[in-house]
C-alpha cells in the first residue's frame, strides 16, 4: 500500500469563474488508489451544464476581461510567477502524482521543475517573439496582427498529468487564451492544485476554469460547445477520431497527440549498452505508460541473440513495488481498468511470441494493478503486440536484415509518433531517421527534447504540432493588415471613360 500524502483535499470540486463549486447537479465519481484499488476521494462529475458555466466564464474573461488584452511582458511576469508557485510545490505534488497515478515517486519528483519550466519558456518567448513585415516601398506595407483565438479547451491524459497539464496551460496563457481545463478522470486530484497556483500568481477571475468528469460527459460537451475556438487533445486514437468529427461542426481549430508504437532501430554497429540502458528506461520509465515509449525494438541480426539476452535479464532486475518507495522503478498502474487491458496483451503475446521477461503479477504483490517488466522476442510484424499501442511496461523485439528491412519494419504500424535510431554511421542515422514516418526521431538518445521543437506525430499519431513557436501559433490568429501608402489604381466599375487596360486589355496607355 503506498503511503497517503497530507494535505489532500476532503473533495474535489471543480473551479469556475474564480470560484470551487460542486456539479450543479450533485454528480460525483470515487478516485481509486491503485495499489489496493479502494476508492480514496469523491470528486465532482461535470455535465453539459457544468461546462456551459466554465465556458461562459472563460469567454466573459476574454470578452470582457484584461488578460488578452496585456503587453507580452505583462503576461510574461505572471507566467514567471506561476513557474515560480509550481517549483515551490514540488515535494507535495510528486507525493499526490505518485499516490494518485502509481507513479514512482523517484520519476515523480521532477515533475514541477518541468512543469515550471514550461511556464518559464512559454514567458520568454512571447516576450522575444517577432512577427513578420513586408514592405512594397512607395506603395503598400502589410504586417501581421497576433492575437489570441479565445476559450480554449483543454483535453489531459492520465499520465504524469500535471506535467502535461502545463504543456497546454502554458502557451495557452502565454497567447492571452482563456482556458476551460478538463483533467482526466482516473488523476484528477493534482488538478486540483491549479486553482491556488493561479490565484498567487495573480491570473484574472475567468481566465483558468476546470470541469472534472468523464469523456463522455464533460470532455464532449467541451469539444462540441460552440463557444470552445479550439480543442488540444492528448490521448488515446478512437477518442481523438470522435473529437475530430465533433470539432468540424462548429470549424474548431485542433491539436491532437493520439499515442504511439514507437521503434527503437539497433544496428549492430551501436553502443551497445547505451542502448541497453536508454531503451530500457524509454519503455519501463513511468510504468511504461508514455506515448514515446520504444516499445518495439528492432535490433539487426548479428547482435539479436545478445541484446535479447541482456535485455531480458536486466528487465528481470527491475524492480516493480510500492510507488512511495525510492528504490521501485515500476509502480502500480493507473486504474483497474487499464491493467486488464495490459494483462490481456501479455496473455495475447505468450500466443504470438516468445516470453523472455517477466509477463505476471509479482508474487509479493498480491493486490493492486502490478505487472512485471515484460519482454516478448521473435515479434512477428503482424503480431497484435507488435501493431498496437499497449501503453505499459511490455516491449515486443524484433529481428532485422538489412536497412531497408529495418525501415520497412518501423514504418508498418498506423502510428507514426517517434522513433530511436542507434547507429555509429553518420549517414546511416541520418538517412534511416528521415526515411522512418514519425514527427520525432531521436539518434542514439532517448527522448531528451529541447522545448524549442515540434512536437506532434503523423498518421494515427495525431494532428499538429506544439512546441515553441508552433504552440503560440495554435493559440493565436494571425491577422494579415494590409497598408496603402500611396496611390492604389482602382477600375472604376460603373464610370465611363476608363481606359483599355483598366479591363487588364493592355493597350497605348500600358
Amino acid at each position: 500500500m503506498a503511503t497517503k500524502p497530507s494535505g489532500l483535499p476532503d473533495r474535489i470540486q471543480h473551479y469556475i469563474g474564480g470560484s470551487f463549486a460542486d456539479s450543479l447537479g450533485g454528480e460525483t465519481f470515487e478516485v481509486i488508489e491503485p495499489t489496493t484499488n479502494a476508492p480514496y476521494i469523491t470528486c465532482a462529475s461535470g455535465q453539459q451544464a457544468d461546462v456551459d458555466a466554465a465556458v461562459a466564464a472563460a469567454k466573459k474573461a476574454f470578452d470582457e476581461g484584461p488578460w488578452p488584452r496585456m503587453l507580452p511582458r505583462q503576461r510574461a511576469q505572471i507566467l514567471y510567477r506561476i513557474a515560480d508557485e509550481v517549483a515551490a510545490i514540488n515535494d507535495e505534488l510528486a507525493a499526490i502524482e505518485s499516490y494518485d497515478s502509481g507513479l514512482p515517486i523517484r520519476q515523480a519528483k521532477g515533475q514541477a521543475n518541468r512543469a515550471a519550466e514550461n511556464f518559464r519558456f512559454f514567458a520568454d518567448l512571447i516576450v522575444a517573439q517577432v512577427d513578420d513585415a513586408f514592405k512594397m516601398p512607395g506603395r503598400q506595407i502589410n504586417y501581421v496582427n497576433r492575437k489570441p483565438k479565445g476559450v480554449a479547451g483543454l483535453i489531459t491524459p492520465w499520465n504524469t498529468p500535471f506535467m502535461q497539464e502545463s504543456w497546454k496551460l502554458a502557451p495557452a496563457l502565454a497567447s492571452g487564451c482563456t482556458i476551460v481545463l478538463k483533467p482526466a478522470e482516473f488523476t484528477p486530484v493534482s488538478a486540483q492544485l491549479w486553482a491556488g497556483i493561479m490565484e498567487r500568481a495573480g491570473v484574472p477571475e475567468g481566465v483558468f476554469n476546470v470541469v472534472h468528469g468523464f469523456g463522455e460527459s464533460a470532455g464532449d460537451a467541451l469539444v462540441k460547445h460552440p463557444d470552445v475556438q479550439l480543442i488540444s487533445f492528448t490521448g488515446e486514437l478512437g477518442t481523438g477520431k470522435i473529437i475530430y468529427g465533433n470539432c468540424a461542426r462548429n470549424m474548431k481549430h485542433m491539436s491532437m497527440e493520439l499515442g504511439g508504437k514507437s521503434p527503437a532501430v539497433i544496428f549492430a554497429d551501436a553502443d551497445f549498452e547505451a542502448a541497453l540502458d536508454s531503451t530500457l528506461f524509454g519503455v519501463f520509465s513511468l510504468n511504461g505508460e508514455r506515448c514515446t515509449a520504444s516499445s518495439r525494438i528492432l535490433v539487426e541480426r548479428p547482435i539479436y541473440d545478445r541484446f535479447v539476452e541482456a535485455y531480458a535479464e536486466r528487465a528481470k532486475r527491475v524492480v516493480v513495488g510500492d510507488p512511495s518507495h525510492p528504490d521501485t522503478e515500476i509502480g502500480a498502474l493507473v486504474h483497474p481498468e487499464h491493467y486488464a487491458k495490459v494483462c490481456e496483451y501479455i496473455e495475447i503475446g505468450k500466443s504470438e511470441a516468445r516470453l523472455v521477461a517477466g509477463g505476471r503479477r509479482p508474487a509479493d504483490l498480491p493486490e493492486g494493478n502490478y505487472v512485471e517488466a515484460t519482454v516478448f522476442a521473435d515479434v512477428a510484424p503482424d503480431a497484435r503486440i507488435f501493431q498496437e499501442e499497449i501503453f505499459g511496461p511490455v516491449v515486443a523485439i524484433t529481428p532485422f536484415d538489412t536497412d531497408e528491412e529495418a525501415i520497412e519494419l518501423a514504418n508498418n504500424v498506423e502510428y507514426g509518433l517517434a522513433a530511436y535510431v542507434w547507429t555509429s554511421n553518420v549517414a546511416r542515422a541520418h538517412n534511416v531517421a528521415h526515411a522512418i514516418e514519425s514527427g520525432m526521431v531521436w539518434i542514439n538518445s532517448h527522448n531528451v527534447r529541447d522545448l524549442r521543437t515540434p512536437f506532434g506525430g503523423v498518421k494515427g499519431s495525431g494532428l499538429g504540432h506544439e512546441g515553441g513557436y508552433r504552440s503560440l501559433d495554435f493559440y493565436s490568429v494571425q491577422q494579415s493588415i494590409h497598408v496603402t501608402l500611396g496611390d492604389v489604381h482602382t477600375t472604376r466599375f460603373g464610370a465611363t471613360g476608363y481606359a483599355e487596360n483598366d479591363l487588364g486589355l493592355g493597350g497605348p496607355s500600358a
